[in-house]
């Protein structure tokens, strides 16, 4: 069995989303976001959107990913 890593350029994407993530809950509410080289490099509703998006724009198959939400969802079963 083979254990897949992610790159540190991967964690540092993801760390700087979540250090920015009121900025970007201003401009990308309730949207999913695709961030490479602390860069927001595609954004939408659809999350498989979003990502071949990024893969076409950076060449990159490694993209982060985050789901920016605006704070007034509620989830019930």
């Amino acid at each position: 069995m083979t254990i897949k890593l992610e790159s540190k350029d991967f964690f540092d994407d993801i760390e700087w989303a979540d250090k920015n993530y009121l900025e970007l809950r201003k401009k990308y509410s309730d949207q999913w976001i695709a961030v490479v080289d602390r860069k927001v490099v595609s954004c939408g509703k659809n999350l498989e959107n979003v990502k071949e998006e990024a893969i076409k724009k950076t060449g990159r198959k490694e993209v982060a990913l985050v789901f920016v939400e605006c704070g007034s969802h509620i989830y019930y079963d």
